[in-house]
C-alpha cells in the first residue's frame, strides 16, 4: 500500500500552447487513503472549478466577520490577518477519518470528526486558538481532541507537532491551555476525562525537560538545565493553572489542589531585590550577575523584561509582587520606554517599543495589563500604535514571524477592541477598537456586535465568552 523512495518520470508529447492538468493526492496513511481522498476531493479535472471552489470556501470563512471602515488599507490589513490566522492547524486525516499517529499506527477518528496537525502551541495558545473557539467552534473542538489523541499515542501531549511527529520545538506543555479552553467553553465532542489524564501524565513526566526538578524544587534550576530554565518555570506554572481549572471543572479536588499549588511556582523565581523574574540555582541562589535587557540561554527568545509579565493566570499575584497598582503602572511605563540597543537585538526581537517586542509572543498580552492600573488609556495608546505601525498593507506588513497565525490572531482580536489576556479564563480584556463597528456572524446563528464609543473614557472592564456567543452588543 505504501510506496517509499520511488521516483517516477512521466513524459508527454505536447503540442505548442497545449496545457497539462495534473491531479495528485496525498495521504498520511497509505495509497488507499490517497485514492479515497482524490475520489472525494478531486472528482473532476477543471482547474477553474477548483479555483472557484477555493475562493468560495475562503469567502465563506472571511465573511464571518464584517467590519465598518472606509479605509482600504485598514480593510486589507484586517482580512489579510484573518486569512493568515486560519491557515493552521491543518486537517491530517483522510476523508474516511483514518490518520497515522505518532506511534506509527493508523487510527480512526470518531464519526463526523477530523484529526488536525501542525500545532505551534507556544505561540497559538495565546490568541489563535481562542479565536477558533469563536469563529470555528467545531474545528476548535476537533483540534483539542486531536491533541488529546496525539498525547495518548505519543506518551505525552505535543509541544509542536506536525505530520504524525513531535518536533519538540519551543517549551511548556501548551497543548494544555488549548484543550482546557475548549472544554471550559463546552465545545462538543471532547473527552474531558481523557484530557485531564493526559494533562496530568505530561505534567508529571519527570524525565522530560526538567519537569522532575520543577516538581521537586518548584522551579527549573539553571545549573541543572542550561536551556531556558527561567522560561520553563513560568510556562509550566501557567499550564499547571490550566490543569487546576480543568480539575475543578471535573470535580477532582485532589488534582485541583496539587496543580493550584504548582501554579504558584512563578513566585519562586521572583527576586524582590531587582523586581524581576530571574534564573535560579538548585541551591536557591540567584545568578551572580543580572541585566534585565540581556538575552541569555536561561530565557526563551526573550529577556527578563519581556518574561516578567508571563503570569497570565494570576495577575493580582503579580501586581502584589510588584508593589500594587501604582508600581505596576510605573513598571509598565519603564517597559515601554526603556530603550533597547537595536544593534545587539537578536533575530526574534522585532517590532520593538522600548523593551516590548511585538514580533515575539511573550509580549503580546502586556499592553492590556494597563487595565489593572489607574490609567488604562495608556494601554490603548500603545495598542493603537502597534496596530497602525506594526501591521501594514505591504509585502513586509508583519513585524515578526507569523507563527501559524498567532501574530495575525492578535490583530484580529485587538482590532475588535478585546483580547484574551488569560486564554483559558473565558474573559477578554477591553482594549482599543480600530473600527466604528464590527460584526461576527456565529455558527449558532447569533451575531455579536462591537460598537466603538468614547475612547477617552477611562473605565476598563472585561467581557465574557458567553457575551459573544449569546448574541450580545458590546461597546468598548
Amino acid at each position: 500500500d505504501t510506496v517509499v523512495g520511488h521516483v517516477v518520470t512521466f513524459s508527454f508529447d505536447t503540442q505548442p500552447g497545449e496545457k497539462l492538468v495534473i491531479v495528485t493526492a496525498i495521504s498520511g496513511t497509505d495509497a488507499r487513503g490517497a485514492h479515497s481522498n482524490i475520489v472525494a476531493e478531486a472528482p473532476h479535472d477543471s482547474f477553474e472549478r477548483y479555483l472557484a471552489d477555493a475562493k468560495s470556501a475562503w469567502n465563506k470563512a472571511l465573511k464571518k466577520i464584517e467590519i465598518s471602515t472606509g479605509e482600504i488599507n485598514e480593510k486589507t490589513v484586517f482580512y489579510t490577518a484573518l486569512y493568515h490566522s486560519l491557515l493552521a492547524p491543518v486537517v491530517f486525516s483522510d476523508v474516511d477519518g483514518r490518520y497515522r499517529g505518532p506511534d506509527g499506527v493508523v487510527h480512526q477518528c470518531a464519526e463526523g470528526h477530523k484529526h488536525y496537525s501542525t500545532f505551534s502551541t507556544w505561540d497559538t495558545y495565546r490568541a489563535a486558538h481562542p479565536l477558533y473557539t469563536i469563529l470555528e467552534p467545531a474545528a476548535a473542538a476537533d483540534m483539542a481532541q486531536s491533541l488529546i489523541d496525539f498525547g495518548i499515542q505519543n506518551g505525552r501531549l505535543p509541544v509542536w507537532n506536525m505530520w504524525a511527529s513531535e518536533t519538540d520545538m519551543m517549551i511548556g506543555y501548551h497543548s494544555v491551555p488549548i484543550i482546557v479552553d475548549a472544554i471550559l467553553k463546552k465545545l462538543p465532542g471532547i473527552d474531558a476525562e481523557a484530557a485531564l489524564g493526559e494533562c496530568i501524565r505530561t505534567a508529571r513526566k519527570d524525565d522530560y525537560r526538567s519537569i522532575g526538578e520543577y516538581r521537586r524544587l518548584g522551579y527549573v534550576p539553571f545549573d541543572k538545565d542550561s536551556i531556558w530554565s527561567l522560561s520553563k518555570t513560568l510556562e509550566y506554572a501557567y499550564d499547571d493553572a490550566c490543569i487546576a481549572r480543568l480539575a475543578e471543572y471535573l470535580g477532582d479536588d485532589s488534582i485541583y489542589r496539587e496543580f493550584t499549588q504548582r501554579a504558584q511556582n512563578y513566585l519562586n523565581v521572583y527576586n524582590s531585590e531587582t523586581g524581576f523574574m530571574q534564573p535560579k540555582r538548585s541551591d536557591g541562589s540567584f545568578a551572580d550577575t543580572f541585566d534585565p535587557q540581556q538575552y541569555t540561554e536561561d530565557i526563551c527568545e526573550s529577556n527578563a523584561w519581556q518574561y516578567l509579565w508571563s503570569v497570565q493566570h494570576d495577575i493580582p499575584g503579580l501586581i502584589e509582587l510588584l508593589g500594587g497598582k501604582t508600581a505596576l503602572e510605573k513598571k509598565l511605563d519603564l517597559f515601554f520606554c526603556e530603550k533597547a540597543d537595536s544593534a545587539s537585538l537578536p533575530l526574534f526581537s522585532t517590532g520593538m517599543i522600548g523593551q516590548y517586542a511585538h514580533g515575539n509572543e511573550p509580549s503580546h498580552h502586556v499592553a492590556y495589563l494597563y487595565n489593572y492600573t489607574n490609567h488604562p488609556e495608556k494601554g490603548r495608546e500603545y495598542l493603537r500604535q502597534i496596530m497602525t505601525t506594526l501591521y501594514k498593507n505591504a509585502p513586509d506588513g508583519l513585524c515578526g514571524n507569523e507563527d501559524c497565525g498567532q501574530m495575525s490572531a492578535w490583530y484580529v482580536f485587538s482590532s475588535f477592541g478585546f483580547y484574551p489576556l488569560d486564554p483559558v479564563s473565558g474573559e477578554y480584556e477591553i482594549g482599543c477598537p480600530m473600527f466604528e463597528s464590527a460584526k461576527i456572524y456565529l455558527d449558532n446563528g447569533n451575531t455579536f456586535n462591537v460598537c466603538r464609543k468614547d475612547l477617552n473614557n477611562n473605565t476598563s472592564r472585561k467581557i465574557k465568552h458567553s457575551d459573544i456567543v449569546n448574541d450580545r452588543t458590546i461597546k468598548p
